[in-house]
């Protein structure tokens, strides 16, 4: 809100901070009827407590709005490197993801009860950005997401271009994902970082009993990349600890997701005093 490009605003931005002041205030994504407001849309009026903020969301803001973009972390206990999802078979939102510039684009289908899905049912188009760990700021995310918004509203024509920086390269694009769980339960030592690529048949990771006796791996079953990861060191028999987007070439994909990882370490959005 405080970025100098707005002083020059075109149209109007509409910005909510947090959705789920119930969930904010408690460290939690339930409301106190112990529902998911992302589960709730397009909500009622004279239904349970996440139904009627589902509804006043959609009201007051998305009938309002000509484009949405939806900001989220990851659960508890997992992160996700910075990438935006779309839904299939939509052209104006994969061009918006090129626009954002974060190093990942993902396909991924509308679930009922979202916000994306209740959005596009009255014609309005809404951008996911996923990044970071659920209850922690992650500079680099923060950095990604406010960027790339503000490339929106340039290509929007609500702010001028000056100031604005473009992508280094193209993002990585990923056709789709899958869930890589833990194969037994114990300590988990990770070898693989969120945003990293890698061959069919690397080891990611294994998991180990306390005592070392019993050891087995998490192998990647195709190309890809690091989308979201667990950080607890400690799993349970089929927990997730990986998701990884599969990529058509690792050879390809190194020098984009590189440059863009690159460009979000080079250009940093704060001055040191207001990142403590």
């Amino acid at each position: 809100m405080k970025a100098p490009n707005l002083e020059s605003l075109k149209g109007t931005l509409i910005a909510v901070p947090i959705v789920n002041a119930f969930g904010f205030i408690s460290h939690s994504r339930y409301l106190p009827d112990r529902r998911d407001l992302n589960r709730m849309f397009p909500g009622s009026h004279s239904g349970p407590l996440a139904s009627r903020l589902a509804n006043m969301f959609m009201t007051e803001i998305v009938k309002r709005s000509d484009l949405g973009i939806d900001l989220h972390s990851a659960a508890i206990h997992r992160t996700n490197y910075p990438q935006v999802r779309i839904a299939p078979g939509n052209d104006h939102t994969l061009d918006l993801a090129a626009v954002f510039g974060a190093p990942i684009v993902m396909r991924s289908p509308l679930r009922d009860g979202s916000l994306r899905k209740a959005a596009k049912d009255i014609g309005k188009d809404v951008l996911l950005y996923e990044a970071g760990e659920g209850l922690r700021f992650d500079e680099l995310s923060v950095r990604a997401g406010v960027a790339g918004i503000l490339r929106i509203m340039r290509q929007q024509k609500m702010i001028p271009p000056k100031g604005v920086s473009r992508p280094k390269a193209a993002p990585q694009f990923c056709p789709s994902s899958k869930w890589l769980r833990a194969p037994m339960g114990g300590l988990l030592r990770i070898y693989k970082t969120d945003g990293a690529l890698v061959r069919q048949g690397d080891t990611m990771a294994t998991v180990s009993d306390p005592f070392g006796e019993q050891e087995q791996e998490i192998v990647a079953p195709f190309d890809g990349i690091i989308v979201g990861r667990a950080v607890m060191p400690v799993v349970n028999e089929g927990d997730a600890v990986f998701h990884l987007g599969r990529v058509r070439s690792v050879d390809h994909a190194e020098g984009s997701v590189g440059d863009l990882s690159a460009q979000l370490d080079d250009d940093p959005m704060f001055d040191e005093d207001e990142i403590i």
